[in-house]
């Protein structure tokens, strides 16, 4: 992991690479801490986003609220905070062996079953430190893509940096970025042969 890396840190790479100067602090009174302030972390939210990040996910049992749904569901439960989407997975058990089951809704703020044990695997809003180099670099590139215009104001280097990050459809070093992710995942197994059964 980066563990060197910072918000502050990111930002100023990013602004080297327009040719400005880096910033010491998000508060340190410079139009360019200004801005690094208000983008950064929607870009680094968005960009946690656009994939399936192996880094990005954690699993966490939630907690079973003490109010009930005015629906078709028993129990309600309460999304964490930190959440970038909905969950991946959710389970009925903590079981390791526990499989994901698809019984449940998202209302809100709030998962609904009528499961009275729930834990979910959600990407959430992963911190600097536990970012991979890989992901890093990549944010710098977002950076610098979405500072250049408020910062240079020159539109060809918002549209290079915009190449350098995405390319065109999802392309630059996202695409790289995201094959490196990849190379760390376990290969996923088909186990289910009911459609290959139905055949015979």
């Amino acid at each position: 992991m980066a563990a060197g890396d910072s918000a502050v840190s990111i930002c100023s790479d990013a602004l080297l690479l327009l040719g400005a100067k880096p910033i010491s602090s998000f508060t340190d009174g410079t139009d360019e801490s200004n801005t690094c302030d208000r983008l950064y972390p929607n870009v680094r939210d968005m960009t946690l986003s656009m994939y399936p990040w192996s880094f990005s996910y954690k699993k966490l049992k939630l907690a079973r609220l003490l109010t009930t749904p005015v629906n078709e569901w028993n129990y309600e439960y309460q999304l964490p905070g930190d959440k970038l989407a909905g969950p991946r997975a959710v389970f009925s058990s903590e079981s390791v062996s526990a499989r994901p089951f698809k019984e449940w809704e998202i209302l809100g703020d709030k998962l609904l079953t009528n499961e009275k044990t729930i834990v979910i695997d959600y990407p959430y809003s992963t911190p600097e430190f536990s970012m991979p180099p890989y992901f890093v670099q990549l944010i710098k590139y977002m950076m610098a893509w979405h500072l250049a215009y408020p910062i240079t104001e020159q539109e060809a280097k918002t549209t290079y940096w915009q190449a350098v990050a995405v390319g065109p459809g999802r392309g630059g070093y996202f695409r790289q970025a995201a094959n490196i992710d990849g190379q760390s995942q376990p290969p996923q197994v088909i186990e289910d042969f009911s459609l290959i059964e139905a055949r015979y």
